[in-house]
C-alpha cells in the first residue's frame, strides 16, 4: 500500500480547522451571558473541545478508518446500527443549523434593503429563508467545483473582516472609558450556578466548537502528526476562546441583554458603535450588512453537500433505500440533497411561521441543533472508550497522551460535558420571555424525540441484506436528474445510466 503524502503544515491544518468552527453569528448568543461567557468558553474549550479533537485524531489515523468519519469509527466499535445513528445525527443537525444560519443572513439583508418586515414578518421571513436555501441548494447539484473558491472569498470578506472591524470599534470604545452594559451576575466571570437559566447559554458555546471531528480526517496528511496535531488543537482552543470571548464581549459591552436580538445582535452592535463615534452612516451599515450576508452565504454553501456525502456512505452499505445510493455525474448524491432540502423546508415553516417570534424560533433552532449534534458526540466518545478498552491492538498514527488512563479521563470529560449540555438544553433560556417558556420546551422536546426515533426506525425497517457493500455509486439516468442539475453542469457532464457506466 502506498504511503500517503504528508502535505499539510501545522499552520495549514490550523487554518482549515479554524474555518470549520468559528462563526461570527454566534456572538449575540454568547453576549447574553455577559462576562460569564469567558468562563463558559474556557470550560467548554478545555473539557469538551480539546477531548473531541484528540479522540477524533486517534480514530481518524487508524489504518482503513480514514474514510467515512464517525460512520466508520462508530460502526467498527459499536456496530453498524450505532454507526448509522451517529452519521444520521451529524447530517440531520445541519438541517436545523441551516435555519439559524439563514436567520442571521435575513437580518443582514433586511438592513441592506431597508425592509424591516423581511426579518419581523413571519410569512415574509419564511419565504425568504426558503428562497435563499433552495437557490443555494440547486446551484450545488452541478458539483462543488466552485465552492472552495467561494468559501475562501466569503470567509475572508464576510467573516474575518466584519469580526476585525467590530473588535476594533469595541477596543476604541473601552479605551475611551465608556460605560459597559454588564450588570448583576453577568458583571463577573464566574456565573451564578444557583440560577439554571444562566447555564443554558453553555449550550451555544459547545455548539460553537462542534464540527472539529470533520478536520480529523485530514490528520493523515499532516506532517509530523504526533507532534503537530495536539499543537494545532491547543492553538485552536486558545484562539477560539480568545476570538469568541472578544466577539461576544464586543456585542454585550454596548447592547443590554434585554434589547439584544439573537439573530441581529452583531448589526445592532455595529450600528451602536458607529453612533457613539459620530460615524452614523446608513451606507457603512449597509456595507457591513452585505459583508455579513456574504459570510453566511459561503457557510451555507459549504454545508449543503458535505454532510450529505457522509450519509451517502451509509447508503452505499445498504442502510438506506436504493434511491439514496444514486448520484449524478458530478458525484452529488442528489436524492439525499433533495431530501435534506425538504427537511430544511419543514423546519423553516415550523420554526419561523409557528415559532412565536424571532428570539424564540432562533433559540429553539439553536438548541435543537446542539442536542442533535450532542447525541452524535455521546455515541462518538463511547465508541472511543470501546476502542481503548476492547480493541487495544488497533493503533493510529496519532495517540492521545496519557496511556489508557489518560485516554479514559479525556473521553470521560467529553461524555460528562455532553450530558450536561443535553440536560441544560431543555431549560428555558433567560432570553426567552416567560410566557413563551412552555412553547419553547414543547417545540424542543417534540423535535428532539422525533429526531431520536428516526434513525432507529429507518435502520430497523430498511432491508439491509441485499447490499452490504456497494463499491460503485449508482448513477441517476438523465430523466431522473436533468431537471435538478444546474444549467452549467448540464453542459459539462453527461448523465449516464449505471449499466452504461459499468
Amino acid at each position: 500500500m502506498a504511503t500517503k503524502t504528508k502535505q499539510l503544515t501545522l499552520f495549514g491544518f490550523f487554518a482549515l480547522t479554524a474555518s470549520m468552527v468559528l462563526d461570527v453569528y454566534e456572538y449575540p448568543t454568547f453576549a447574553t451571558s455577559q462576562l460569564n461567557l469567558i468562563f463558559f468558553l474556557i470550560v467548554g474549550g478545555l473539557l469538551w473541545f480539546f477531548p473531541a479533537a484528540l479522540c477524533s485524531a486517534e480514530m481518524a489515523t487508524i489504518p482503513e478508518w480514514e474514510k467515512g468519519g464517525v460512520f466508520t469509527w462508530v460502526s467498527e466499535t459499536l456496530g453498524e446500527g450505532f454507526g448509522f445513528m451517529a452519521i444520521f445525527f451529524q447530517w440531520f443537525q445541519i438541517t436545523v443549523g441551516f435555519v439559524t444560519m439563514i436567520y442571521f443572513m435575513i437580518s443582514a439583508l433586511s438592513n441592506v434593503l431597508s425592509w424591516s418586515a423581511l426579518d419581523s414578518n413571519p410569512i415574509l421571513k419564511t419565504l425568504a429563508v426558503l428562497v435563499i436555501f433552495w437557490l443555494v441548494t440547486l446551484t450545488q447539484l452541478g458539483g462543488t467545483g466552485f465552492t472552495d473558491k467561494l468559501v475562501k472569498f466569503t470567509f475572508a470578506l464576510g467573516i474575518v473582516l466584519p469580526a476585525v472591524i467590530l473588535l476594533a470599534l469595541c477596543v476604541a470604545y473601552v479605551l475611551g472609558g465608556n460605560p459597559l452594559q454588564f450588570t448583576g451576575v453577568g458583571a463577573r466571570v464566574i456565573p451564578d450556578f444557583r440560577q439554571a437559566a444562566t447555564l443554558v447559554v453553555f449550550v451555544s458555546f459547545i455548539l460553537s466548537y462542534m464540527g472539529v471531528e470533520a478536520s480529523a480526517t485530514y490528520s493523515n496528511e499532516l506532517k509530523n502528526v504526533q507532534r503537530n496535531y495536539p499543537i494545532a488543537m491547543l492553538m485552536l482552543v486558545i484562539f477560539a476562546i480568545v476570538i469568541n470571548s472578544i466577539g461576544g464581549l464586543s456585542v454585550g459591552a454596548i447592547i443590554p441583554v434585554k434589547d439584544l436580538s439573537l439573530s441581529g445582535g452583531v448589526l445592532q452592535a455595529f450600528e451602536k458603535y458607529l453612533a457613539h463615534f459620530g460615524l452614523e452612516s446608513q451606507v457603512l451599515l449597509k456595507v457591513f450588512s452585505v459583508l455579513i450576508a456574504l459570510g453566511i452565504l459561503g457557510e451555507v454553501t459549504s454545508w449543503v453537500v458535505g454532510p450529505a456525502r457522509g450519509l451517502f456512505m451509509a447508503a452505499q452499505k445498504g442502510l438506506l433505500p436504493p434511491i439514496f445510493r444514486k448520484t449524478n455525474q458530478a458525484n452529488v448524491p442528489v436524492p439525499i440533497v433533495l431530501l435534506q432540502g425538504g427537511i430544511v423546508s419543514i423546519w423553516v415553516i415550523v420554526l419561523t411561521l409557528f415559532g412565536g417570534g424571532n428570539n424564540l424560533s432562533f433559540q429553539v433552532a439553536l438548541s435543537l441543533t446542539a442536542t442533535i449534534y450532542d447525541m452524535m458526540y455521546l455515541i462518538f466518545f463511547i465508541a472511543y472508550l470501546v476502542l481503548v478498552h476492547k480493541m487495544p491492538t488497533l493503533k493510529g498514527d496519532y495517540q492521545v497522551f496519557g496511556g489508557k488512563i489518560g485516554k479514559t479521563l479525556i473521553a470521560s470529560s467529553g461524555i460528562i460535558c455532553s450530558l450536561v449540555v443535553l440536560g441544560i438544553s431543555f431549560v428555558v433560556p433567560s432570553a426567552i420571555a416567560k410566557n413563551e417558556g412552555t412553547t419553547y420546551q414543547v417545540m424542543l422536546v417534540t423535535g428532539f424525540l422525533l429526531t431520536m426515533a428516526l434513525p432507529v426506525a429507518i435502520y430497523q425497517l430498511n432491508d439491509k441484506t441485499k447490499h452490504k457493500v456497494i463499491h460503485k455509486p449508482l448513477h441517476l439516468v438523465a430523466d431522473e436528474v436533468n431537471v435538478f442539475v444546474h444549467p452549467k453542469a448540464r453542459g459539462e457532464h453527461r448523465i449516464v445510466a449505471d449499466e452504461e457506466r459499468n
